[in-house]
């Protein structure tokens, strides 16, 4: 599966070997050294895969310039793969102990621009103006007020939920208010083996969650 690279306020996308940029050549061990400290990272089970991260940080246009909310902290692992890309991460968690194992882990990414706050995002948003919330969490509409009186024009918003009727509620919500629906997703990914002439997949299709994108006009 490929990487995403950031570099200053660029993406990079790697798979093997070393990458060569504009800036120069990075070589493939220290790239394998960099990505792997985040995969190192202590997770609990239901921590998001990087192949729905990855659609994340792609979609939603966020750079070196960008403040984000996410609620759901979990591992911190969203979190850090947000942090290496935006200027500054909110996180809201009402799980204290999630809230420790993440500061933990962030700490051991050597991350210092992520504020986490024990507070429910249900209840209210300090934070206005941001460029992009991410929604983990099961009840993600319970919230899609709050987060359209906090986010800047043009912004996106993000549920990531794991049933279609998870997803209908969501819709409905946001139906409500000023919001342009952009999609819904589904990444399938299934790695296959290649072994000389005889291939065949590794594991069978699996589905994680599905993504629902739309922005604030």
């Amino acid at each position: 599966m490929k990487k995403i690279l950031i570099r200053k306020d660029k993406k990079y996308y790697w798979d093997k070997g070393d990458l060569h940029t504009e800036s120069g050549v990075v070589k493939e061990e220290d790239i394998k050294n960099s990505t792997n400290k985040i995969e190192k990272i202590k997770r609990d089970p239901q921590a998001m895969m990087e192949k729905d991260i990855s659609i994340i940080l792609n979609y939603t246009s966020i750079d070196k310039d960008s403040i984000v909310l996410e609620a759901g902290t979990g591992s911190g692992k969203l979190t850090a793969f947000l942090a290496k890309i935006v200027k500054k991460v909110y996180s809201y968690e009402i799980n204290k102990d999630n809230i420790n194992l993440a500061k933990k882990n962030l700490e051991f990414l050597d991350i210092d621009n992520v504020e986490i706050k024990n507070k429910d995002i249900y209840d209210e948003i300090d934070e206005k103006d941001l460029d992009l919330i991410v929604l983990d969490l099961p009840t993600p509409w319970k919230a899609v007020k709050n987060c359209y009186d906090s986010l800047k024009q043009g912004a996106f918003l993000v549920s990531y939920l794991p049933t279609i009727p998870q997803v209908m509620e969501f819709m409905d919500e946001v139906k409500k208010y000023d919001f342009l629906i952009i999609k819904t997703v589904e990444l399938i990914e299934r790695e296959w083996i290649v072994e000389g002439q005889r291939t065949r997949p590794k594991s069978s299709l699996q589905h994680t969650a599905f993504l629902t994108f739309v922005r604030r006009l």
